[in-house]
């Protein structure tokens, strides 16, 4: 990572291994704001810090609106509790979705088990009468 205050929009794909046009495309949303040199984007630190969190945020599984939220609450609150407290709120419904996709997988893998039980019964059954 180059050691100094603004990023160019190849240092920041190479970093977070992502695309220019991922990097655009956050810019298009308004979720991150490159200052303009000429033709050439300028990234700030913020904008580092901004796409880290965004990044995280797509990785958890979270909406773009969501993250949005997460990213004004950074820039508009004052203390950090309100902050801390929408985030907690929405890491516990993410954790929630997750768990029940979690016990949803589950259950149909004990169906697969379940009719790989009976489909190998079967064929010994009838391995067994030849």
């Amino acid at each position: 990572m180059p050691r100094h205050d603004h990023f160019s929009i190849s240092d920041l794909a190479r970093e977070f291994d992502v695309t220019l046009r991922t990097l655009r495309f956050y810019e298009e949303q308004g979720l991150i704001e490159p200052a303009r040199q000429g033709r050439q984007r300028l990234f700030s630190r913020r904008d580092r810090a901004r796409l880290k969190l965004i990044l995280r945020g797509k990785r958890i599984g979270l909406s773009l609106q969501e993250i949005r939220e997460i990213l004004d609450l950074y820039e508009l609150a004052r203390d950090e509790a309100s902050q801390s407290l929408k985030l907690l709120h929405l890491l516990t419904e993410r954790r929630d979705r997750l768990l029940e996709q979690r016990r949803d997988i589950d259950a149909v893998l004990d169906e697969i088990t379940q009719l790989e039980t009976h489909c190998r019964q079967v064929l010994d059954t009838m391995t067994a009468h030849h």
